[in-house]
């Protein structure tokens, strides 16, 4: 029976909750936003280890945009920090250099949520017909 998560998965799944943690409690420079910490994918050999964040905010953001450029530059000045407190908590012999990239995905399925809904509709894709609730493997 194969394996379900090799070690570099858990070492990228550990390292995605140890990140979230050390943002939100140790980096303290107020140009950096509310940030999410999305995925982490550790390269074969832990030589580098990309982390994808998104920013909460109230428009809509791209990579292009200066608050995200801004916060992805804060947090690739921080990542030795990061980095030594990554290998502290997680006990690692050899700890990835870190690289961190705005994850653009969650706007993107923003965008095709919305158009998916400017050409079905706002109706159900299954209409229900709630008044009669007949089930066919019940009716005797």
């Amino acid at each position: 029976m194969a394996r379900e998560f090799s070690r570099i998965d858990r070492i990228g799944d550990q390292m995605q909750r140890e990140l979230a943690q050390l943002i939100q409690r140790e980096v303290k420079d107020p140009r950096l936003g509310m940030v999410t910490v999305n995925a982490v994918k550790v390269s074969r050999d832990l030589g580098y280890a990309d982390i994808y964040v998104s920013l909460l905010s109230t428009e809509e953001l791209t990579a292009e945009s200066p608050e995200v450029q801004e916060s992805v530059s804060v947090l690739n000045r921080a990542a030795g920090f990061l980095r030594g407190q990554v290998g502290r908590a997680m006990k690692l012999r050899v700890v990835p250099q870190l690289r961190f990239h705005f994850d653009a995905l969650q706007g993107y399925s923003r965008k095709m949520d919305n158009l998916i809904r400017e050409a079905v509709g706002d109706k159900p894709a299954v209409e229900r017909n709630d008044e009669n609730p007949s089930n066919p493997e019940t009716d005797d």
